[in-house]
């Protein structure tokens, strides 16, 4: 079952994204956002690592049909780098070691800076 979660600018407590859904096993992070065909604007995947690596957060775009954003954040959730991913490019790595990345619309990259620190927090109705 899908666990899903809002994800919030912690500073400015504005909503950044409807409907997240963390992705923690291994069957999701292989899976990832391959092969579907539409994300809609305030979805997107919090892939969660077990620590703060370069290589554990580095993605393919193969497969994809459609350009993301991608935002890495350390294990404090302060965004260490964002980039816009385009389809079938081998990779895209951040700059800083991170603990979790999210793979959403494009848009993401216009209310999502470095430096800020974002929470994710449970639906209030489920």
């Amino acid at each position: 079952m899908a666990s899903w979660r809002i994800l919030q600018n912690d500073s400015t407590q504005q909503i950044i994204l409807k409907r997240v859904q963390l992705c923690e096993s291994f069957w999701c992070h292989f899976r990832g956002l391959m092969l579907i065909k539409h994300l809609p604007a305030d979805n997107g995947l919090l892939f969660v690592t077990g620590r703060e690596s370069k290589a554990q957060t580095t993605i393919h775009m193969f497969f994809m049909r459609f350009p993301i954003g991608v935002v890495w954040l350390d294990s404090e959730r302060r965004v260490v780098d964002a980039q816009l991913a385009k389809p079938w490019r081998p990779a895209y790595a951040p700059c800083a070691p991170a603990q979790y990345f999210l793979e959403a619309n494009v848009s993401i990259l216009d209310r999502v800076k470095v430096g800020d620190v974002l929470r994710f927090d449970e639906p209030s109705n489920p």
